[in-house]
C-alpha cells in the first residue's frame, strides 16, 4: 500500500497535462505575487525617496544635516547641484546635494 503510494507520487503527470488544470494560472498567480510585491515593497519606497528627495531641494542655510559619508554639518550655502557645509570653526566643504543622507532639521510645517 505504502510503495503503491509513493511510486503513483513519482510517476504523476506534469500539471500541464493534467485534465482540469488551466496552464494560465501560473501566470496569474506570477501576477497577484508581483501586484502584492509591488504595493507592500515598490511603492512605499518610491514615496520615502520621493519626499527625501523634495526636502533636499527645499534645503537652506542653517539647516543641519548628515551626509551619507558620516559627516555631520550645518548649510551655510546652495547651488543647483551641490552645498556648503560648515563642518568645524572655519572649515567649508561642498559636497553634492545627493550626498545628504539624514537632515537633522524638521522641516517647516
Amino acid at each position: 500500500m505504502a510503495l503503491g503510494t509513493l511510486l503513483s507520487f513519482f510517476y504523476q503527470q506534469p500539471a500541464a497535462s493534467r485534465p482540469g488544470t488551466n496552464p494560465f494560472s501560473f501566470f496569474i498567480m506570477m501576477g497577484l505575487i508581483f501586484v502584492v510585491f509591488y504595493v507592500l515593497v515598490i511603492m512605499p519606497s518610491r514615496k520615502k525617496q520621493k519626499k527625501h528627495q523634495e526636502n533636499v531641494a527645499q534645503l537652506k542655510s542653517g539647516d543641519k544635516v548628515i551626509t551619507s559619508g558620516g559627516i555631520y554639518g550645518t548649510v551655510m550655502g546652495t547651488q543647483k547641484d551641490k552645498i556648503e557645509l560648515k563642518i568645524a570653526s572655519n572649515v567649508k566643504i561642498d559636497v553634492s546635494r545627493n550626498a545628504v543622507a539624514v537632515i537633522l532639521t524638521p522641516p517647516p510645517k
